[in-house]
């Protein structure tokens, strides 16, 4: 028996129309000025009317055109988000009835930042074992519903969302590796401290407003510019790979100064890092998905270019 391997059939992106322009945050006391030189921001879309699960049924749409798969033919919704709809049931059961795909499993995996990698390398071992033929694996967040816009804080996010259709293949294409991790001792340097079992909601939590996120900004850049590098490298290495045989990395978008030394520490040219965080600022979940769309669309990406993902993320 052939070998499966899980391959990118179609992509797509949506994000709500309302921009918010960097002017916005002078009065928390930042600057456009500020925000574009370190975080590389100029704006970001705003959901207005719209639930997180209408941006993702809207990308999930758009990445199964120009392909012979309906939604019908989807076995598995994969929605990787921070920002559901409702606690219960999953955004992923929204976006099944929404997109009428009744027959395809769906479920939410919850990884932050990370989410959309997270999502794909799952979507990916559905189709290696030949459980699933197509799989929709969505990253989408609402992340001006958890935003206190009174916090410096409050530039970083945007809402936004995209989809890969991955479907199996037996020829030689496809993703070729996942290197994933996790760090449980860093949870608190970006976290939602209430809304969950630990702290439920309570009066006392909405007027503490601590069901918005909270950032430790110096921690999330310190161990972002330590693991990105670490792990491109370890993957990289145990591919027999080098820098030089990557065409174009497709990051999460932490921030443009992330990205920067990311790159100098890998020894990957700059020119090669695919960007829309002026556009969209950060999506959370939605990033590497959205980017991946915009750069497929773009021609850039011609066949047989080596694509590295790359995410760092809460937790």
């Amino acid at each position: 028996m052939q070998k499966l391997r899980a391959y990118i059939k179609g992509t797509g992106s949506y994000v709500p129309p309302k921009i918010l322009k960097n002017d916005f945050f002078e009065k928390v006391g930042s600057s456009d000025e500020w925000i574009f030189k370190n975080l590389g921001i100029k704006e970001r879309r705003i959901a207005e009317g719209e639930v997180t699960s209408d941006l993702a049924y809207k990308a999930g749409l758009r990445a199964l055109e120009n392909t012979d798969v309906t939604p019908k033919d989807i076995d598995l919704i994969i929605v990787a988000t921070s920002t559901p709809d409702r606690q219960a049931p999953s955004t992923a059961c929204f976006v099944q009835e929404k997109m009428e795909a009744p027959q395809a499993v769906a479920f939410d995996i919850s990884a932050v930042c990370s989410g959309g990698l997270y999502g794909i390398a799952i979507g990916c071992q559905f189709i290696e074992t030949g459980m699933y033929k197509n799989v929709l694996v969505i990253g989408a967040d609402t992340f001006s519903t958890i935003t206190d816009w009174e916090r410096k804080d409050s530039v970083f996010f945007g809402d936004g969302a995209g989809a890969i259709l991955l479907s199996a293949t037996t020829e030689d294409k496809g993703f070729m590796d996942f290197k994933l991790h996790a760090d449980g001792t860093g949870k608190y340097h970006f976290n939602i401290p209430a809304g969950g079992s630990e702290m439920p909601a309570s009066e006392e939590t909405l007027k503490q407003k601590l069901h918005y996120f909270q950032m430790n900004g110096k921690e999330v850049f310190e161990t972002a510019t330590r693991v990105l590098p670490e792990t491109i490298n370890e993957i990289l290495d145990a591919n027999k790979l080098t820098s030089d045989n990557v065409d174009w990395v497709i990051p999460h978008q932490p921030s443009i100064r992330i990205l920067q030394e990311t790159a100098r520490k890998t020894n990957i040219p700059f020119e090669k890092v695919m960007t829309n965080m002026d556009k969209y600022a950060n999506t959370s979940g939605g990033t590497i998905p959205i980017v991946l769309d915009e750069t497929y669309k773009s021609g850039r990406i011609k066949p047989g270019n080596l694509l590295l993902f790359a995410a760092v993320g809460s937790g």
